[in-house]
């Protein structure tokens, strides 16, 4: 764009120039004109104007040839004029209203001339005759040749203006052509076809793709690590635990079960909270469906002496931009929580597709509910709304830490079927 403007600017200003230079010209043709007519002007003893029958320039001669002179007395008397003005009315204009030596349109309002007009005052033997000479030229050859430049000119600029944003457009799409080819492995990274940049790019841009491979490398290196230190602190954890729930049998006191059981608790939160990966930009995207299916049929065995009925929606191409952990450990929680509290039906719904700003998970039971009040209370660690119900009170709290992590939100609602209702709402 900037491109077009500057090349129109210039066929605008190498125009007006044009067309100035021309003026010039014409001017001064228009006054050499005048000064032959002038050098060929005789005026006798009794103050008579004599000219020559033929004058040094072949368009005076010739009738309608565009080229006029003439030569007129003070208020208009035209004394003499050449052959070209035979047959022709040219426009007359009174001597005083002309200033020497000046060179114009003339006149104004009628069919317009370029005019050269000089007055002075012819000294002979008769006395001083006051003479106005005046040359004047048809603008037509004038336009014919500002008609012919500008068809060179924009015929010309056009041309090259043409083929400079084609050199252009060429290069920016070659130049741009490594960042496309970023744009795509990343796109294979984030769908999870390869695992790094892989191609070899030009050193302007080497540095980043190298520094995004790096990045990449760390957070699975990362992650890696923090998985397999979190594997080898359960299982140090676990047998510990187990050696002292083994010990003293039925002798053991109520309180050291509870402060076991607690202990378990506080692990399996801990170990859990700390797994969460979090969001990632460059996270390859997890199928929900499929992952739905496993966590329903699982919790159907689970819960296998309690008739609960699923309805779910869940589109085929639904996925999470995330870790299929979190989304396992998010999904489960909440599916669990469920099954549990529900009297015979439990509502899934799942939303948002890879290319989606947002993706939801609403679950719905039938069950007792969840009062306003309490709602925030349920999200903290430990806690249960009925002590006889079976769990540690980590479930919502889990969820709760799992969005915090994604920098989504959870809200929990009453649900139109009676019972309690879960929406999870994550940034894609």
């Amino acid at each position: 764009m900037v491109l077009a403007i500057f090349i129109a600017a210039t066929a605008v200003a190498l125009e007006r120039a044009f067309e100035d230079s021309a003026r010039s010209a014409m001017h001064e043709r228009l006054f050499a004109q005048l000064y032959l007519i002038m050098a060929a002007t005789e005026v006798n003893s009794e103050g008579e104007l004599q000219m020559p029958a033929q004058l040094g320039e072949p368009r005076l001669n010739l009738p309608g040839s565009g080229l006029y002179a003439r030569i007129e007395r003070t208020k208009g008397e035209v004394l003499w004029q050449s052959v070209s003005a035979l047959g022709l009315e040219l426009p007359t204009r009174s001597t005083t209203a002309l200033e020497s030596d000046r060179f114009t349109h003339w006149p104004p309002g009628e069919e317009e001339y370029f005019l050269a007009t000089l007055d002075i005052e012819w000294e002979s033997e008769a006395g001083s005759i006051p003479l106005t000479f005046r040359v004047m030229e048809a603008p037509d050859a004038f336009h014919q040749q500002m008609t012919r430049y500008r068809h060179s000119l924009w015929g010309w600029l056009g041309a090259m203006a043409f083929l400079l944003l084609l050199a252009l457009a060429g290069a920016l799409v070659w130049g741009l052509r490594p960042l496309r080819t970023v744009a795509g492995e990343v796109r294979a990274i984030e769908s999870g076809k390869q695992q790094s940049l892989q191609r070899d790019y030009p050193k302007e841009i080497r540095r980043l793709t190298d520094n995004i491979n790096a990045l990449l490398h760390h957070e699975r290196a990362q992650q890696l690590r923090h998985k397999n230190a979190l594997a080898d602190l359960a299982h140090s954890l676990k047998t510990p635990l187990a050696v002292l729930r083994g010990l003293g049998g039925s002798e053991r006191s109520p309180v050291i079960d509870e402060q076991i059981a607690t202990m378990d608790n506080i692990v399996q939160y801990q170990l859990q909270r700390a797994s969460t990966a979090g969001r990632s930009a460059l996270a390859t995207p997890v199928d929900v469906a499929p992952l739905a299916e496993r966590l329903l049929a699982t919790l159907q065995k689970v819960y296998r002496d309690k008739t609960v009925e699923v309805e779910k929606q869940l589109d085929g191409d639904c996925r999470f931009r995330g870790d299929e952990g979190d989304l396992m450990e998010l999904l489960g929680n909440l599916l669990d929580n469920a099954w549990k509290w529900a009297g015979r039906k439990i509502w899934l719904r799942v939303e948002g597709g890879d290319h989606d700003s947002r993706f939801t998970i609403t679950v719905e039971d039938d069950g007792p509910g969840i009062e306003a009040e309490r709602a925030e209370q349920v999200l903290a660690r430990g806690v249960r709304l009925d002590e006889a119900t079976p769990g540690h009170g980590i479930g919502l709290p889990m969820v709760r830490d799992i969005v915090t992590a994604y920098e989504g939100t959870v809200a929990i609602e009453h649900s139109s079927h009676g019972g309690a209702r879960i929406v999870v709402r994550l940034p894609q």
